[in-house]
């Protein structure tokens, strides 16, 4: 079997996902489009040479229709005969993407593939694709349930519940965040991964800071902020829960695209390229639908084993801050350093467009490994209905 490694990484600044945030304007098809172009143009690679754009896409709805990854490749100006397809495994959607990728390339089926993410969640609100009324779930669901499901955020206030995890460690963990995505910009760590805002928006070419942070956030400022998914219904169902997630200890509702470009070793040495890193190993795994947000734990330790790797091995890790109790939960479970876990920040300072997370995180995870020497580096992202991705990276 063959191998498949990342030649090149790039992705937007994040907007804030509302109207006049900073990539509301744009269109999600010209968001991706120019996206994977500026992929293009920074590899030197030939349009023509790409066999495949797998996208993820959550909300593939409205203006985020009919294969989003298609018009998104024609729209970059990709020949008509470069086929593309848009995923859907929720917040992992651009994860998976990349491992259909390489997965693909490492069977021998593609040479060369882009791997990509998009969501605007300004103009295609999250849960755009249920309409009102309609029950997505039928009845066999509701059988095996009877309970019910929950949100993620009443799941993010379970996983807190479930690990005895306090408030004040909720909200220190996630001014950490703000902190070290300010110090990251601030210090350029982001400069080779990020792209100059494209047309349509407020300054096009210009680069600027991810729209989310804020440098001045403490423990003290997060602690006045309310819960946010309390619902008095729910408290004889889940006694357990004290209510204790608020918007500032949560990820934030997001603009953005990532796009990575993959192809076999013997693909980028023919072609000049460097290679940035190998995808060393990948696994997915899931658990309760209710819990929900857990399926990180056994995703990392399916990937470890996979791998031949033990955590302390890792260099470099990126955990989807999907929530806090995520985190802290996983890092509870399989005893991480979190010295090493999102030391750029994540997505409750930088953002969460979803269908873009994954790709975004591994736009991050590769060039933080670049930039700090790290031989290996882990991403694992937990995703609606109970799942996780994991990835072992292997730099080169």
């Amino acid at each position: 079997m063959g191998d498949a490694v990342i030649v090149g990484a790039v992705r937007t600044p994040i907007g804030r996902g509302r109207p006049g945030g900073l990539l509301s304007a744009v269109h999600p098809v010209d968001l991706l489009a120019d996206t994977i172009g500026a992929l293009l143009g920074r590899t030197g690679v030939p349009p023509d040479l790409i066999d495949d754009v797998i996208a993820g896409c959550v909300d593939q709805v409205g203006e985020q229709a009919l294969n989003i990854a298609r018009w998104a490749t024609l729209a970059a100006g990709l020949p008509e005969s470069v086929p593309a397809t848009t995923v859907d495994r929720q917040c992992g959607s651009s994860q998976q993407a990349v491992h259909f990728a390489a997965q693909g390339i490492m069977a021998g089926s593609y040479e060369a593939v882009i791997a990509c993410g998009v969501e605007s969640m300004s103009r295609v609100p999250l849960g755009s694709n249920v309409p009102k009324g309609v029950d997505p779930l039928g009845s066999g669901i509701a059988g095996r349930y009877p309970q019910g499901l929950v949100h993620q955020g009443v799941s993010a206030e379970l996983v807190a519940a479930r690990w005895g995890l306090t408030r004040a460690e909720l909200d220190a963990f996630s001014a950490v965040s703000h902190q070290r995505a300010a110090s990251a910009h601030r210090d350029g760590a982001f400069a080779a991964e990020l792209l100059p805002l494209p047309a349509g928006t407020a300054s096009p070419g210009s680069t600027v800071v991810d729209e989310g942070i804020r440098p001045g956030t403490s423990p003290e400022v997060l602690a006045g902020l309310s819960p946010a998914f309390a619902e008095p219904g729910l408290a004889s169902r889940f006694p357990e829960i004290d209510w204790k997630v608020t918007a500032g200890n949560s990820s934030q509702i997001s603009d953005g695209a990532a796009a990575l470009l993959l192809m076999s070793s013997e693909r980028a040495r023919d072609l000049g390229l460097r290679a940035m890193a190998r995808v060393h190993a990948m696994a997915l795994a899931a658990a309760d639908p209710v819990l929900m947000l857990t399926a990180v734990i056994p995703a990392t330790r399916k990937v470890l084993r996979a791998a031949q790797l033990s955590l302390a091995d890792i260099d470099s890790i990126e955990i989807n801050e999907a929530f806090a109790s995520v985190v802290l939960a996983w890092q509870r479970e399989t005893g991480a350093d979190l010295e090493r876990v999102n030391v750029n920040g994540g997505a409750i300072a930088l953002g969460h467009p979803v269908g873009a997370s994954g790709a975004r995180l591994m736009t991050t995870l590769v060039h933080s490994m670049v930039r700090r020497g790290s031989r290996w580096g882990l991403q694992a992202m937990c995703e609606g209905g109970g799942m996780a991705n994991a990835t072992v990276l292997e730099l080169l």
